[in-house]
């Protein structure tokens, strides 16, 4: 009779362990990933809140490697279920998610079903009108990491935008955000805007797919404030202070849940001289440089190689110097609740040729010029955060209003 006591005592332990995301773990990255997805059911698998109003319809799906439940793919879900699925749109890396960050994907057609595959990323970010054309409703299940400059959310944008435009309703098939308990960085100054960045959030906007798309119509962010006839279906048992280890790499080089929490800090440096990992098995979980070989904090070295979704990484074949992140954030503060920017602060401390550091992508990840100068400046840490913070709160506000899931 004690067993099953002790079954859910032990089950309490683990949850109250896990329920604070974070980085820092002791436990073994498969038992920490069985821990945290217990219970969770994203919106594609609660096929019955949405199966009924896409039956007997022609319907078009957003959707790339992340767009599938228990390894069954999104689109052999609806086939099985005598869906008509006449047409698939993917985003950037494309339908299979193993092309380079900023490639260009060229249409295709799936090579097991035979549907037409356009792709939403280079010149053709926005469906157009006869690619559209004769459908009913368009599904977007697209994973998410909840950051202003992952582009997934852009391609958001300009889907629900042409739906608007066409008179097509959008259901949005929600996903948990891994990044959803926190709301950090500057608010991007639309002077600046561009698809790693459109609309006036902060770099960590804390909300799922689902969530900002009703921001985006509430908002009035479509052109001539065009409102779309959206439809989001919910996970269930999921909350914003719950951590969410990604099934499926969301991208070639977000690998693993450790490099999804480190994202949001180290995609900065994306913006600079400094390689991240791109070439590596370690993505956004390495920072160095050749430069550093005589930083004495710099314990860590590799050589950024091809890969797959890196063919050509940033100091390719050229020995960096730096620091290993995957394991622990020696020398960095590595705060798991807020943009860590420490990071781009001290390798701008110790780049010798301060003039090469900063490339012309920085304002744009950032959100505009004035972090930048800021860290020039070496104006301290706190002060640099007390500039976010009011915009910061006024978001805050605006969130609220969109918000499916408990905090």
């Amino acid at each position: 009779m004690l067993k099953p006591i002790i079954i859910v005592i032990i089950s309490s332990v683990i949850w109250a362990c896990s329920n604070k995301p974070r980085i820092e773990t002791n436990l073994p990255e498969e038992l920490y990933q069985d821990t945290i997805n217990v219970s969770i059911h994203c919106g594609a698998e609660l096929i019955d809140n949405y199966i009924n109003m896409v039956k007997n319809k022609n319907i078009a799906i957003v959707a790339n490697q992340t767009s599938q439940v228990n390894n069954v793919h999104l689109l052999d879900t609806l086939l099985a279920h005598n869906i008509n699925v006449i047409k698939v749109f993917c985003p950037e890396h494309g339908f299979r998610g193993d092309a380079d960050a900023g490639a260009l994907i060229d249409d295709s057609k799936d090579l097991k079903t035979g549907i037409p595959i356009v792709s939403l990323y280079g010149n053709n970010k926005k469906p157009k009108e006869n690619q559209i054309e004769g459908i009913d409703i368009i599904l977007f299940d697209l994973q998410d990491v909840g950051v202003r400059f992952y582009t997934y959310i852009s391609t958001l944008h300009y889907v629900m935008e042409a739906c608007a435009e066409n008179n097509i309703k959008l259901i949005v098939l929600d996903r948990p955000n891994p990044n959803g308990y926190y709301v950090d960085g500057p608010v991007l100054d639309t002077a600046y805007k561009s698809f790693i960045g459109m609309h006036p959030v902060p770099i960590v906007h804390g909300m799922t797919i689902g969530e900002y798309a009703t921001m985006i119509n509430g908002e009035k962010w479509l052109s001539d404030s065009l409102e779309c006839d959206l439809y989001v279906v919910k996970c269930k048992g999921w909350l914003h202070s719950m951590p969410y280890n990604l099934p499926v790499k969301p991208s070639p080089n977000l690998p693993n849940y450790r490099s999804v929490q480190l994202y949001p800090s180290i995609c900065l440096l994306e913006g600079t001289a400094i390689s991240i990992g791109r070439g590596t098995d370690k993505q956004f979980q390495l920072i160095g440089h050749p430069y550093y070989k005589n930083w004495a904090a710099a314990t860590y070295s590799f050589t950024p190689n091809s890969n797959v979704g890196a063919q050509n990484p940033k100091l390719k074949g050229k020995l960096c110097y730096g620091f290993d992140l995957s394991d622990s954030c020696y020398h960095f503060k590595c705060d798991t609740n807020r943009l860590n920017i420490d990071f781009v602060m001290e390798c701008y401390k110790q780049f010798p040729d301060k003039n090469d550091f900063f490339k012309s992508s920085f304002n744009l990840l950032s959100g505009g010029k004035t972090l930048k100068m800021q860290i020039i400046d070496n104006m301290d840490e706190n002060k640099i955060r007390e500039t976010w913070e009011p915009q910061l709160s006024n978001f805050k506000k605006i969130r609220k209003k969109y918000l499916l899931y408990d905090e």
